[in-house]
């Protein structure tokens, strides 16, 4: 429907504004609601009656309903400079209910004598956006306003415009590839609204494409029910949103992962997971005839990861932490099984991740230490290894553009993952304008993209721990994370885009109304604020406008914040620990993280612990608490972090990929959060002894939904945890921006779109 200004796409619940910078995806329930007063607009619907007709057999309270609303007006205010553009949409009506205020146009409901304006599809898709800057195709979007009576005259203009969309966007997107010493040119994306199209919608998750080489397919994982009970497959499909097939056949509970497309387009590798933390390298034929074939066993790593080489030859694994020769990158032959070492530096502990070859054959990319990590590249001979990039991000994926020098990557910045490429000669890099996307796949034939596109909706819930009950703090319909609770568990900050910016807020638990943020603080998302042993001040890793990471101090009752003059480079976290000692993790001169004990007065170095992800203080033990960066488990050690002090007490938990989610208590008690699909969020407690973890006891917080990864916090009297109140995944689809691509494939794409809007 065009709703006022908007284009509203009621199968993937977008709203899409001309002014804004991309579409907005609201939760089922908002959608419900803007059905329901589209349906009669002007008229006045009660507040009964939307909770009756949108939330029927349940009996849900008024904020519901005002929730939804909130997030429509939101979605109808995007990019108009007043926040009242979207309350102009819906009306309130005091102590009635709602009406719509705007003219509705059903689009796909048009009469057989009206035709498809120009103008109309231009507003509707990005790709025809693009046309706008182009001369002299305004003037001709407006005289084509004029219906065109005869259905011959319609179908001629749709093929005239086709043809010039396909002729003038193909225009802008074949771009010269760069020649030597020349950095990639990358496009600015096409207008208001998405460049690219979703061409998954079904409910859950849909994870880690691979496109055919010609990109005219797609494979990826998926759950094979709704509760992911039964497992995960491998699924294929057109990349023009036809349904897909399964292509895998797992056992029952078997996990089937990161499928990797042949360069001769004949075979798909991916990863099987069993419940007894089996875990197998297969083949299958993209056609699905024959039989799976084994090539290699892995290890139960959380990170494994592998991609075929250029011509076809092997596979290029990335880090096997289960293996004793598997500390690096290395090449298997899948026809005899053998393994071919890739010599090259590396320092002790380094996990090397998502290894890619470039089309060229030159050079291999890949991620070194992803939980904080960066992109390095090193010869496809081995040698010496290159950093290309300095973020210590949470990297969530790349891929190489066919030029062989482009690199796109996806990372996580401030409250969602984005795609960035990298010019790998000179370190450069820019944002795609892709928000909420992750996971890239580049065919190098055509320069088509593929991704996963995850837009979630966090809410903060709390815990008591005396009863177990749980309940809803603070409504909000953006993304709450990073909850962190004051020791005696009446205050709480945590990190939300709520307010449209990604800030830090903050709140007296016994006082409803001191909910505000933190005014001049951008956190920083790798590491939650910590608070000081009184519950007075927090150290917050904050980013300033170029992105460069420090550590503050703040007074939150009173939002006095001081910055601290801590001498190491770029601090990640810091946290108090006992007599005036502060515990900051740094970046060490290597790039890898380190943990440094500090006297705050004179900033003097008491001791020092390298490749530290996280560190708690437990207060009760005067002992500090640490998880590493190359490996799954628990460290500890004295306040000062003096070697001989530090003992292992876990070697399986925390995982390396979740070392955000535990946390100690002020009574010394260690919880960790994960899930599966029995539980997908659930709290495990701990005894920490002196030299081991001892499990104490387990509460199911959520049966089926996903708490975010970094979001949890424990205090006296209970917990918060960060929880998703609407999840999912699909994949997106589009040509990359400054490559050359094939005619066919675009003209395909933008035929598949222009299918879609008429």
């Amino acid at each position: 429907m065009r709703i006022g200004a908007g284009m509203v796409d009621f199968a993937t619940r977008e709203i899409t504004m001309p002014e804004a910078r991309d579409a907005a995806r609201v939760t089922p329930k908002s959608i419900a609601v803007l059905r329901l007063l589209a349906q009669t607009p002007g008229e006045v619907l009660t507040r009964s009656e939307l909770l009756a007709r949108a939330w029927p057999d349940t009996l849900p309270g008024d904020d519901v309903l005002t929730q939804a609303v909130t997030q429509l007006r939101k979605a109808f205010g995007a990019g108009s400079v007043t926040a009242a553009e979207g309350r102009r949409y819906i009306e309130t009506i005091a102590k009635t209910g709602y009406r719509l205020t705007v003219p509705v146009q059903v689009i796909d409901e048009l009469p057989a004598t009206t035709a498809l304006a120009v103008d109309r599809v231009r507003v509707t898709d990005p790709a025809f956006a693009a046309l706008e800057p182009a001369a002299g195709i305004a003037s001709n979007a407006r005289a084509a306003d004029t219906p065109v009576a005869r259905p011959q005259a319609r179908w001629l203009l749709g093929v005239a415009t086709v043809a010039l969309l396909v002729g003038v966007v193909t225009g802008l997107f074949l771009v010269s590839v760069p020649g030597a010493g020349a950095g990639p040119r990358v496009e600015p994306m096409a207008g208001p609204g998405r460049p690219y199209r979703l061409i998954t919608n079904a409910a859950g998750f849909e994870l880690s494409p691979t496109l055919s080489p010609d990109a005219s397919m797609v494979a990826y994982a998926a759950a094979l029910t709704a509760d992911g009970e039964d497992g995960a497959a491998i699924l294929v499909q057109t990349t023009t949103s036809a349904a897909p097939r399964i292509l895998s056949r797992p056992a029952p509970g078997d996990r089937d992962d990161l499928p990797a497309w042949s360069p001769d387009g004949r075979e798909i590798a991916f990863s099987r997971r069993s419940g007894d933390g089996g875990c197998r390298v297969l083949l299958i034929a993209a056609t699905g005839a024959g039989d799976e074939r084994e090539i290699a066993r892995c290890d139960g790593s959380d990170l494994l990861s592998f991609d075929w080489l250029p011509d076809g030859s092997g596979l290029l694994f990335g880090t096997l932490t289960g293996a004793a020769d598997g500390g690096r990158m290395r090449v298997l032959n899948p026809v005899d099984g053998r393994w071919r070492a890739l010599v090259y530096p590396a320092m002790p502990g380094d996990l090397d991740y998502a290894p890619k070859v470039s089309p060229d054959g030159r050079w291999i990319a890949f991620v070194r230490n992803p939980q904080m990590g960066d992109i390095w590249r090193v010869p496809v001979e081995g040698g010496e290894a290159e950093q290309l990039t300095r973020l210590g991000a949470e990297m969530r994926g790349l891929a190489w553009a066919p030029d062989s020098r482009g690199i796109v990557f996806g990372i996580r910045v401030d409250h969602e993952s984005r795609l960035y490429m990298l010019d790998s000669e000179t370190g450069t890099f820019a944002d795609l304008g892709i928000e909420d996307a992750q996971t890239p796949a580049v065919s190098a034939q055509t320069g088509m993209l593929a991704f996963v596109h995850r837009r979630p909706h966090f809410g903060i819930r709390r815990i008591d721990a005396a009863s177990g009950e749980d309940a809803p703090m603070f409504a909000s319909s953006g993304r709450d994370t990073q909850p962190t609770l004051s020791p005696d568990g009446q205050q709480l900050a945590f990190t939300s885009d709520r307010a449209g910016r990604f800030e830090l807020w903050w709140a007296d638990l016994r006082r409803a109304d001191s909910l505000r943020p933190i005014e001049g603080v951008r956190p920083d998302t790798r590491q939650a604020p910590v608070w000081s042993p009184d519950g007075r001040r927090l150290l917050v890793s904050v980013l300033d406008d170029s992105g460069a990471a420090s550590i503050m101090e703040i007074e939150p009752s009173t939002g006095h914040a001081m910055p601290l003059p801590v001498p190491g480079n770029r601090p990640m976290q810091a946290a108090y620990a006992a007599d005036g000692r502060l515990l900051v993790i740094e970046e060490d001169r290597h790039g890898r993280a380190a943990l440094v004990a500090y006297a705050r007065e004179g900033w003097q170095v008491l001791g020092r612990i390298d490749g530290v992800s996280q560190v708690r203080f437990d207060p009760r033990h005067g002992r500090v608490l640490y998880t590493r960066l190359d490996g799954n488990g628990l460290w500890s050690a004295d306040a000062d972090l003096t070697p001989a002090s530090v003992r292992q007490l876990s070697d399986t938990l925390p995982s390396r990929w979740r070392y955000r989610m535990w946390s100690v208590d002020p009574d010394g008690r260690l919880s960790y959060l994960d899930g599966d699909p029995g539980c997908r969020t659930r709290l495990t407690f701990f005894d920490v002894g002196p030299d081991a973890l001892e499990p104490d006891a387990m509460h199911c917080i959520s049966k089926t939904h996903r708490s975010a990864t970094n979001g949890y916090s424990t205090a006296t009297g209970g917990w918060a945890v960060s929880i998703a109140s609407e999840d999912g995944t699909d994949i997106g689809f589009m040509p990359l921006p400054g490559v050359r691509h094939t005619d066919e494939v675009v003209a395909k794409w933008l035929l598949s779109i222009r299918k879609k809007v008429s």
